[in-house]
């Protein structure tokens, strides 16, 4: 995770969109996609975002813009998924970004300019898929704050279970219902045990809630039985996303007796278009500790390097735009904004603890952060906590309205950046969905 010339805050581009202050997708940049022209039968292929547009990868890699390894690397982006550009590892990732770096800055020579420029799509024209063919979705329970806020709700005088401070907790999740930012789902179907009644209901979610989190995509993977070591967990992580976990919280908070999520949380994950880079997110890297006076790591989840630069500081907010709002022009109104740097445990800890009993993670799996929030209340990632469990409103003063959770015509909002003095701002741009009425 060392610095260099592509970190270089002074860097510009010869394309103007990409030099634009407060843009998310800045030289510096270059998260990677899946993307096809809007409204056309053309197949996906992979794609970079620069400013306003997108690099056709594909594209480059016919035109023979690039030699060598980010030649090859290019080529295994041409596909409808990045799985076989994941799958090369960090090495063939590195290449292909530096030579796309060169070919973008302010003074690359002209007719890679102008070839390049030819490879190029804007984004307003572009629609996305899921960036990688996802065979396994792992969600994560990693931020004390949400648990102990979440914990409250349902166990009020033990909301923190004995085994968070030990390890990473998860659950398997469903890769099938895992959708790109923009795809719109419908209110599930589902049991739950209304306040007081001795017997469950079956109908529609009345608590239908989102989770704010992050999701990482694994690079290469490892062989069943081989535990990935935390020293080396980084070299399997490609990137990063935004991610919602869509909760059905009547729903779960019925089934979690004595299991995990179940329908509570399969019928919809959103995740955002880009993967910003881990290599990307270098100067924003943080140190990493648990407070001195609570348990530390157990030595297989402990390393120097984990300690010294674990964290990552990604800004982020949840918007909420009603059908009020649309109706009236009104911007979205903010619900929360956090950091990622509160989480209590790091994306690398996670995948050593995901494969420390054996199970082998695969090119283009997805893992979940779990909801991020922070250590105040407008930090909190999940409209259960901000609503301290549907017990009192949440004022949307663009439009005069109310909720205590989400409501048919809801479009949620992510959003996520990096910024720093000295470094260059980059962003994830957005993950949205929005609410359907029940079939």
């Amino acid at each position: 995770m060392e610095l260099n010339h592509t970190h270089d805050a002074t860097t510009r581009s010869w394309l103007s969109s990409a030099n634009e202050p407060g843009t998310d997708f800045p030289i510096q940049n270059l998260p990677f996609g899946v993307f096809r022209r809007k409204g056309s039968d053309e197949a996906y292929r992979g794609g970079v975002a620069i400013g306003d547009q997108i690099v056709d990868l594909a594209a480059v890699a016919a035109a023979s813009v690039l030699e060598g390894l980010p030649q090859l690397a290019a080529q295994a982006c041409a596909g409808s998924a990045l799985n076989d550009f994941l799958a090369m590892g960090p090495v063939a990732w590195r290449a292909l970004r530096h030579a796309l770096f060169a070919a973008l800055r302010h003074d690359a020579a002209a007719q890679t300019v102008s070839t390049l420029h030819g490879c190029m799509l804007p984004q307003a024209e572009a629609e996305h898929g899921v960036p990688t063919r996802i065979a396994n979705y792992t969600d994560f329970y990693t931020s004390i704050h949400h648990a102990r806020n979440v914990g409250r709700v349902m166990r009020p005088d033990d909301p923190l279970t004995p085994n968070f401070q030990w390890l990473p907790i998860a659950y398997h999740g469903r890769a099938s219902s895992v959708v790109v930012s923009g795809t719109p789902f419908h209110r599930p179907m589902g049991q739950a045990l209304p306040p007081g009644a001795s017997a469950p209901v079956y109908g529609p979610c009345t608590r239908l809630d989102f989770e704010l989190e992050m999701g990482f995509y694994v690079g290469p993977g490892n062989a069943m039985g081989e535990p990935i070591p935390l020293e080396q967990a980084e070299d399997h992580i490609f990137g990063m996303c935004l991610l919602n976990d869509w909760s059905a919280r009547d729903h779960q908070f019925w089934e979690m007796a004595p299991l995990g999520p179940f329908l509570g949380k399969n019928f919809c994950t959103s995740v955002s278009p880009w993967i910003v880079t881990m290599e990307a997110l270098a100067p924003y890297r943080v140190p990493f500790a648990h407070p001195a006076d609570e348990p530390q790591p157990l030595a297989y989840l402990d390393a120097p390097a984990n300690r010294e630069h674990g964290g990552v500081d990604v800004q982020l907010e949840v918007l909420l735009e009603t059908t009020q709002h649309r109706t009236k022009g009104a911007a979205p109104d903010r619900l929360s904004a956090t950091s990622f740097r509160h989480q209590y445990w790091t994306i690398a800890q996670m995948v050593t603890q995901h494969t420390v009993g054996g199970c082998n993670l695969m090119t283009g799996d997805l893992l979940g952060t779990g909801t991020i929030s922070g250590p105040t209340a407008p930090e909190a990632g999940a409209i259960v906590e901000l609503s301290l469990g549907g017990t009192r409103d949440i004022e949307l003063p663009g439009t005069g309205e109310r909720r205590r959770f989400l409501e048919d015509g809801d479009n949620v909002i992510l959003r996520g950046w990096c910024e720093k003095p000295g470094a260059a701002r980059i962003g994830f741009g957005r993950c949205q969905g929005e609410v359907l009425p029940v079939k």
